[in-house]
């Protein structure tokens, strides 16, 4: 199946790819990285930090010479010193909850944060072609996950 794929420890060994995607406030992918099933998520950080387009780049230093505080919602698999190492490098200001955390505050009507990447996941299985990985070369699988992203950001309603 290519470089960025290995077994999958939660199935049997399978062969298997994961995807590490970064997500505006409202679900619109803006970087994406994959590698092998067997990969931890937070030895994925830096990679997906750094596969955010250079327009995007620019907005979001842009962003931060306004004095504008970059928020990374991250869940409990991220919760090491080196994510928030590589965060801060990248200018971000992390925030990690548990799930029981995130259920308790969305209890008291806070609006619950982390389901926006795991929405952004669903519209990106809805295409069968990333569904189950056919693509032996990695950057073909990822030229499609790039489709695929490029596809759903123009289904949003961007201005309304």
């Amino acid at each position: 199946m290519g470089k960025k794929s290995g077994p999958n420890p939660t199935d049997r060994g399978k062969g298997g790819v994961k995807r590490s995607l970064l997500t505006e406030a409202r679900g619109i992918p803006v970087g994406l990285e994959i590698e092998g099933a067997n990969r931890h998520d937070m030895k994925m950080t830096a990679a997906t930090l750094a596969s955010v387009p250079e327009s995007v780049e620019s907005k979001r230093l842009w962003q931060m010479m306004q004095k504008r505080d970059q928020g990374l919602c991250l869940d409990a698999g991220y919760d090491y010193e080196e994510v928030r190492r590589i965060a801060r490098a990248f200018g971000y200001t992390t925030h990690l909850r548990s799930r029981g955390e995130e259920r308790k505050r969305c209890q008291t009507g806070e609006k619950a944060r982390r389901w926006i990447v795991e929405r952004t996941h669903s519209w990106l299985n809805r295409y069968r072609r990333l569904l189950i990985r056919w693509e032996k070369k990695a950057k073909n699988y990822l030229t499609m996950l790039h489709f695929a992203c490029a596809i759903i950001t123009w289904n949003q309603d961007l201005f309304g």
